[in-house]
């Protein structure tokens, strides 16, 4: 009897979404770019029959690591003949002389969106920059057939990400791809700044959700994030938050381990041309690898991919136990 009413709780809800959904007219948001976009750019993606979008989310003072993605990965405008589009996201300034330079730096290339969300880097900045990206997309870029979003510390392989796209087999609605978090534990600890009170979520784990360096959202997936966003209220980091607004406009994410989610992986000619991510990734390090593969492109056999993933997994793996190795004997001889 209660599974019963559960799952007629959930089919309501999920009409009731979709009504809402069907009857919003997104088009005022244009009305309202003043107040929530101090940089708007609202005719980035005008007269584009876009087929990726890449919003980039970059703190304001990152500057040279925005001019490094610029120069190497973002520096592409069409994947076999399709067009891209990459921009930048940011929140709000601290100070007068920081909005001046931003806009400076947006005057000069063109790609980035400001909104007015707090710099911090708390659990409520990355989340309203979220939903505010989400509504730029609605409102400025709704010709957009996918979204990607991810940061400026990320490398994404735009060829990758678009051959599979491209690739899909099914008419490309509700998609909400990336690397799928499973049965990942609310936060139950009353001290800390992202506690998810039982009375508030009740299940014992979190829905499945796609962790949050690097995702695709196909155009219908963005509006649908949107309207759900109005009603979720969980004090949960960004990625969390916009796998819960997604199950309740019942959206489901498709997982694919060629995200690597928030591990940064060694590179490799022939692993990084079947990756679509890698985290952590420093300046001279994006440099390095657009240079070899950006420029000189990779020609890969099944066999030589497939050893390449066997040494980027054997290399990263070494690279965290130096990791933990150097921490012991910090923590030792400290």
């Amino acid at each position: 009897k209660r599974l019963l009413l559960s799952t007629v709780f959930i089919l309501k809800v999920n009409l009731q979404s979709e009504m809402w959904f069907a009857n919003c007219d997104f088009t005022n948001a244009r009305d309202n770019v003043s107040q929530a976009y101090p940089i708007a750019n609202p005719d980035a993606c005008r007269n584009s029959d876009l087929f990726l979008l890449a919003l980039v989310f970059s703190s304001t003072a990152n500057v040279t690591q925005r001019d490094t993605v610029r120069r190497t990965w973002a520096n592409q405008t069409a994947i076999q003949g399709f067009p891209v589009k990459i921009l930048f996201f940011l929140g709000s300034t601290q100070t007068a002389a920081a909005q001046t330079a931003l806009m400076a730096e947006s005057e000069l290339n063109g790609d980035m969106v400001q909104g007015h969300a707090v710099a911090d880097s708390s659990l409520r900045g990355p989340t309203e920059r979220t939903v505010l990206a989400l509504r730029w997309v609605i409102a400025f870029c709704p010709v957009a057939r996918f979204v990607l979003l991810t940061k400026d510390s990320v490398f994404i392989n735009l060829p990758a990400v678009g051959g599979y796209l491209l690739g899909l087999h099914r008419h490309p609605e509700d998609l909400y791809l990336g690397r799928v978090i499973q049965r990942d534990s609310p936060d139950r600890d009353p001290h800390s700044p992202g506690y998810l009170p039982p009375a508030l979520y009740p299940d014992k784990y979190l829905p499945e959700y796609c962790e949050g360096t690097a995702y695709v959202l196909s155009q219908d997936v963005v509006r649908k994030v949107y309207v759900a966003s109005a009603a979720v209220r969980a004090p949960v980091p960004a990625d969390v938050f916009v796998g819960l607004c997604a199950q309740k406009a019942g959206v489901a994410p498709t997982h694919s381990a060629r995200f690597a989610g928030e591990k940064h992986v060694r590179y490799n000619t022939c692993c990084y041309s079947y990756l679509f991510s890698s985290a952590g990734m420093r300046r001279h390090e994006l440099d390095a690898v657009w240079a070899d593969l950006g420029q000189k492109g990779a020609t890969c056999s099944v066999l030589q991919t497939y050893y390449g993933l066997v040494k980027c997994k054997a290399l990263t793996y070494l690279d965290k136990l130096t990791f933990f190795n150097s921490q012991s004997q910090a923590e030792w001889h400290g």
